[in-house]
């Protein structure tokens, strides 16, 4: 992946010169309180980007189309419609005039210009407006390969969507996930990655070997997945960025891929020995392998804290299906979910405040949340099946997969991948070319 350089960051007051302050636009900030329920998304106009010669014409309307694709996704913006715009911005420098954006009800104008400079890189500044105090928010350039406009683009909706609502974004992310094609007793399953959107796709396995539950690290873009080989379970690392991979090693009965720790430099994982599942965390860099939990249940599907220092795991040693957290070295085991149901396959939140879960309740299968120490249950969504969350980044969007029924004689019973914010209120299909489930998040692309 080719690198992209961010030439400036600034808030507009160390950038815009006092005169464009208007007097007399007292008003709040412009901002989306994204912690709040139901949130009424805000209208952004977002014109094609001015192209500063022909040769960057499409990237100009491109860019625009994928910023405002990402920012409608997360489902706290929305769009003004082009074709009720009374004007279109024709220089990046000249202030709008903000009466011909207001009176369409728009509360932000980007206003971005794309350029091919003499060295052929493809160099895109834009500018941020808050349509009522009639300020420039934020003013950023990036330049990077021209192949790579797609990750640009979704920077600039990063930078768009951090500098109004406060909190981190995702848009540039990637995410791997099991792509399946073919009968319920015969699936043939590759390991796939694409962007967060959905575009970009790639397969990266030919489905020869049965793939499975791939992990992203938190610090690069590698990941950990399960293959099998000679109906042997096998666990791969593989770089995403050169291709390269190795073995981790053979791993009898295991079901899921191992979890990256918080610093990247080791695994934890469920392992079956002599008959008992127990969690065991590899250190990448000497491969050995130390054993955290000893207990006659299983203990399966471990995910670490965000600082390293704790474990989520489900285990049956309560009697049924459980969510249960210990110290990163295996002490102090407290059960963390008592209500009705089955719970499982817990993921620990990048912000450190949320586990997410899966839970078996009245023949449904649910995605929910619930804080570090089992208080505050929601349930976001529910299906025949939705299982595999998986955390955005910034820890405010899960994606999973949901699995319909097949009919009496195995037809049907897609699985596509899907995403939900933590309001539970904007749950969006993730466009897949075949079916697919498993999904794994990648940290911010460098």
């Amino acid at each position: 992946m080719k690198t992209i350089t961010k030439a400036y960051r600034v808030l507009i007051l160390a950038l815009i010169l006092p005169a464009l302050q208007i007097a007399g636009a007292a008003r709040a900030e412009l901002v989306i309180d994204i912690t709040r329920g139901n949130v009424e998304p805000l209208p952004i106009a977002i014109p094609a980007f001015i192209e500063a010669k022909p040769e960057a014409a499409r990237y100009a309307k491109d860019i625009a189309a994928v910023v405002t694709a990402d920012l409608e996704r997360s489902g706290l913006f929305t769009a003004v419609d082009p074709r009720a715009f009374i004007e279109t911005p024709t220089d990046l420098f000249v202030r709008p005039n903000f009466n011909n954006w207001r009176v369409l009800n728009a509360q932000a104008l980007v206003v971005g210009r794309a350029d091919i400079p003499a060295d052929g890189q493809l160099r895109v500044e834009f500018r941020l407006w808050d349509i009522f105090s009639q300020q420039a928010l934020s003013g950023v350039t990036l330049t990077t390969v021209q192949t790579n406009w797609r990750s640009l683009a979704h920077k600039i909706a990063d930078e768009i969507y951090e500098r109004i609502t406060g909190e981190s974004s995702y848009f540039d992310t990637r995410v791997v996930y099991i792509s399946e094609t073919g009968p319920p007793d015969a699936r043939i399953k590759r390991l796939s990655i694409m962007d967060a959107d959905g575009a970009r796709h790639q397969f990266l396995t030919d489905g020869s070997n049965l793939v499975l539950t791939p992990r992203f690290s938190t610090t690069s873009q590698e990941i950990t997945y399960l293959s099998y080989e000679n109906n042997q379970p096998r666990v791969y690392l593989y770089n995403i960025n050169t291709g390269e991979q190795e073995v981790l090693g053979d791993f009898p009965g295991m079901t899921f891929a191992p979890r990256f720790s918080p610093d990247g430099n080791s695994v934890i994982m469920s392992l079956a020995e002599q008959g008992n599942t127990d969690i065991h965390v590899m250190d990448l860099r000497t491969r050995q392998v130390k054993r955290l939990t000893r207990n006659p249940a299983i203990d399966t599907a471990p995910s670490f804290s965000p600082d390293g220092r704790r474990v989520v795991f489900e285990s049956d040693r309560g009697g049924s299906q459980q969510l249960y957290i210990m110290s990163a070295a295996g002490e102090g085991v407290q059960r963390i979910s008592f209500g009705q149901g089955r719970y499982g396959t817990p993921v620990w939140s990048p912000r450190g405040d949320l586990i997410a879960f899966t839970k078996i309740y009245q023949g449904a299968f649910h995605i929910g949340v619930m804080r570090t120490d089992g208080s505050g249950e929601r349930l976001l969504t529910k299906g025949f099946l939705v299982e595999g969350p998986t955390w955005a980044p910034n820890g405010r969007v899960l994606m999973f997969y949901r699995q319909t029924p097949s009919d009496a004689v195995g037809k049907g019973g897609e699985s596509r991948l899907f995403s939900i914010d933590l309001t539970g209120f904007n749950e969006r299909e993730v466009i897949t070319p075949l079916d697919g489930s498993d999904p794994a998040w990648s940290p911010l692309v460098p």
